[in-house]
C-alpha cells in the first residue's frame, strides 16, 4: 500500500530515534503516580511550547464541572497535583482533513514492592532491544511516540491539515476523570488514538471497571459472648463468595467480542489490611477491589450483585451475621465500550499499519478499561487504543519493546497524514 507521508517524514523519525529515546529516558524519571503527575505534565508543557510551538492549556480538574457526567468516577482523593495539559495545532482555514486528538496519560502505578525490581524502577535501563522501568510502557513510551510522530512532521516541512491536539491527561488509572474533564471543556476532534501498549494491535472492545471497598468488623459487643474472632479467617467466606460471583459472570452469556474469551471478567482484591499487631486477634479489616463488567452492562446492576454476594455470605456466617460487612464503591465506575471497526477511522488506522509494517492489521479485545470509552460512549466521537509491544504492567520489572516504539512513530504519523491531510509547515 502507497503511504501517505512525504518520505522525508520516515527520514527524520529515524534522525530522531536517539532524541525520541532519550526523551523516554526522560520523562521515566520522573515518579508520576497517580496523584503526583504536576512535575511530568509541566516538564511535557514547556517542551510542547519550546520544541513544537503549540498552543497549551494546562488546567487542574474541577470535580464539580463533571461530577453529574454519567460517565464519572467519584475520587476519594483532589487533583491538587494532577493538572491536565492540552497542546493544540489550528489547521489551515479551509481544511483538508478530519481533526484528531492524539491522548496518552502520564500517571503511573506504584512501583512497590521495590526491593524486587531487577533495577530501580525510576532509573530506566536499555536492556536486549527493551527498556525497563515503571510506566516506560503504560504508557510513557506512546505519549513519547505520538510527540515525535508530530515532531518529524513538522522537522520535514509539514504540519496537519486539520486541527489537532496532544493531550496529556491524568488519573486515567484510577478514575479517567483528566480524560472526562479535557472532553466536558470542549477539546474533541473527529477522532483520537490513545497509545496504550498493546502489541500494535487496535481495540474494538473493552471490560469496564468498578472499584469496591469491603470493611469487616467481628467484634462483637455483647457481655455474654467472651470469644474473640479473628477476621482475617473469616475474611475467606467473603472472599470464596466473591470467587463465586466471578465463575458466575463468567459462565454468563457473552458479547460477541468477547466470545474467544475463557475469562473476560475479573474480580481482583487488591489490598488488604488487619490489624496492628502480631500478637493480637485483628477484629477489624478493610479490603479494597475491583469487579469487570460487560459492555452495556449497568454499573448499578453490578453494584446490587456484588452487595448480595457479599451480604449473603456474612448472613449465612455465625460472626459476620451478627455484625454485616458494608460495602461502598469509590474511584473506578468506567462502563465496558465497543468500538465500531469497520468505521473510516478504524480503516485509515489499518491502512497506517499496513503501509508501514507491511502486514494486514490486527485487533485486540481488552480486559481491563481505557480512557477511550469516554469518546465513543458518551461523544460519538470514534476512538480506539493502539500502540508499542510491552509487558510486565502494574508488575515488577515493566518493559517496551525499542523497535515496537519506532514502528508505531511511524504508524502514527502514517495515520495523522492519513486522517488530517498534510500542508506546508509555513502556509
Amino acid at each position: 500500500m502507497e503511504t501517505a507521508i512525504p518520505s522525508p517524514i520516515s527520514q527524520k523519525i529515524d534522525e530522531l530515534w536517539s532524541e525520541e529515546m532519550d526523551f523516554l529516558q526522560e520523562i521515566s524519571r520522573f515518579p508520576s503516580v497517580s496523584g503526583k503527575e504536576k512535575a511530568l505534565q509541566a516538564y511535557l508543557a514547556d517542551y510542547l511550547i519550546s520544541e513544537l510551538d503549540l498552543e497549551v492549556d494546562r488546567f487542574t480538574p474541577d470535580i464539580k464541572e463533571i461530577a453529574d457526567h454519567p460517565g464519572f468516577s467519584p475520587p476519594e482523593w483532589g487533583y491538587e497535583e494532577s493538572d491536565v495539559v492540552i497542546a493544540k495545532q489550528p489547521g489551515p482555514k479551509d481544511p483538508i482533513g478530519k481533526s484528531l486528538i492524539f491522548q496518552g496519560h502520564t500517571d503511573v502505578v506504584s512501583p512497590e514492592p521495590l526491593s524486587l525490581w531487577s533495577s530501580d524502577p525510576w532509573v530506566p535501563v536499555f536492556r536486549d532491544g527493551k527498556m525497563y522501568g515503571r510506566g516506560v510502557a503504560d504508557m510513557k513510551a506512546g505519549v513519547t511516540a505520538m510527540i515525535f510522530a508530530y515532531k518529524a512532521i513538522l522537522n520535514a516541512g509539514y504540519k496537519p491539515g486539520a486541527d489537532f491536539m496532544l493531550q496529556s491527561v491524568v488519573d486515567e488509572e484510577r478514575t479517567g476523570n483528566g480524560a472526562l474533564a479535557s472532553l466536558e471543556k470542549g477539546y474533541t476532534a473527529d477522532g483520537a488514538l490513545i497509545p496504550e501498549p498493546f502489541g500494535l494491535k487496535a481495540a474494538k472492545a473493552q471490560i469496564g471497571s468498578l472499584w469496591f471497598r469491603i470493611s469487616m468488623n467481628t467484634a462483637v459487643k455483647d457481655k455474654n459472648i467472651n470469644q474473640v474472632v479473628n477476621v482475617v479467617e473469616r475474611s475467606q467466606v467473603i472472599i470464596s463468595a466473591l470467587q463465586e460471583y466471578e465463575k458466575l459472570m463468567n459462565e454468563r452469556p457473552k458479547p460477541d467480542a468477547f466470545k474467544d474469551m475463557p475469562h473476560p471478567v475479573d474480580i481482583n482484591i487488591g489490598s488488604f489490611h488487619a490489624g496492628d499487631f502480631p500478637s493480637n486477634v485483628p477484629v477489624k479489616a478493610v479490603m479494597e477491589g475491583r469487579v469487570g463488567l460487560y459492555p452495556g452492562q449497568s454499573i448499578n446492576t453490578v453494584k446490587k450483585e456484588l452487595e448480595d454476594c457479599v451480604l449473603k455470605a456474612a448472613d449465612e456466617d455465625p460472626w459476620l451475621s451478627k455484625q454485616p460487612p458494608e460495602i461502598t464503591f469509590f474511584g473506578f465506575h468506567a462502563e465496558g465500550a465497543e468500538m465500531d471497526d469497520r468505521s473510516p477511522f478504524f480503516q485509515t488506522l489499518d491502512d497506517a499499519h499496513e503501509t508501514v509494517l507491511q502486514r494486514p492489521a490486527e485487533r485486540s479485545v481488552l480486559s481491563s478499561t481505557t480512557d477511550a470509552r469516554f469518546f465513543n460512549l458518551y461523544y460519538d466521537i470514534p476512538a480506539t487504543c493502539y500502540g508499542p509491544d510491552g509487558g510486565n504492567f502494574h508488575e515488577i520489572d515493566e518493559w517496551v519493546d525499542l523497535n515496537s516504539v519506532k514502528q508505531v512513530t511511524k504508524i502514527y504519523a502514517e495515520f495523522l497524514a492519513r486522517w488530517c491531510g498534510l500542508v506546508p509547515k509555513e502556509a
